[in-house]
């Protein structure tokens, strides 16, 4: 595990997420619910980690467009923030039918993958080639960590509608991240 540079293995990180639920991080609410759409500790920690990281990840897509030095990056940050806008939706509307509230157990973390708020108050006063060189590295940094992250919520999570928009989320971090590399 190589924290300083934002890795972490797909083994460490379902253990994080199985200890973060363990240790009441998120701490969820008994339900009553069975059958395909039984959220366990998984799937919620999952939701309420992606959504920040979704979020800060959309704060960044959004100066693009302005302070890109390339017009190639700014169309990729067009298309990631309105992608990052669809997964929000998607990501709200699961934690809204897993019955847990929007505590926001993660606020004020910075984990892997995650841009930082010092990264997105840089990224508000660079422009050019010192704002691409800021925002390529954190936002791949950010899709590598959602593709971690989805597959542990594949593996270990229980409801099926959340494993599927995992899969999905994943699918669209790893075309995100191709188109990304393209751009650099």
């Amino acid at each position: 595990m190589q924290l300083g540079r934002n890795v972490l293995t797909r083994r460490t990180v379902g253990a994080l997420l199985l200890g973060a639920a363990v240790a009441g991080c998120g701490r969820q609410p008994a339900t009553d619910r069975t059958g395909p759409e039984a959220f366990n500790a998984t799937d919620t920690a999952w939701i309420q980690l992606m959504i920040p990281m979704d979020e800060r990840a959309q704060l960044l897509t959004a100066l693009a467009p302005t302070r890109a030095a390339h017009p190639a990056l700014a169309g990729w940050a067009a298309q990631a923030g309105r992608t990052l806008k669809d997964e929000l939706a998607d990501l709200r509307e699961l934690l809204k039918l897993s019955g847990v509230p929007d505590t926001r157990p993660h606020e004020g973390h910075n984990m892997p993958g995650m841009i930082t708020l010092d990264t997105v108050q840089r990224a508000k006063t660079a422009t050019g080639s010192s704002f691409d060189r800021l925002v390529v590295p954190s936002l791949r940094a950010h899709l590598v960590q959602v593709r971690v992250l989805c597959a542990s919520e594949r593996t270990s999570g229980s409801a099926k509608r959340a494993k599927e928009t995992a899969t999905a989320i994943e699918r669209s971090a790893t075309e995100q991240l191709t188109r990304l590399d393209a751009v650099r």
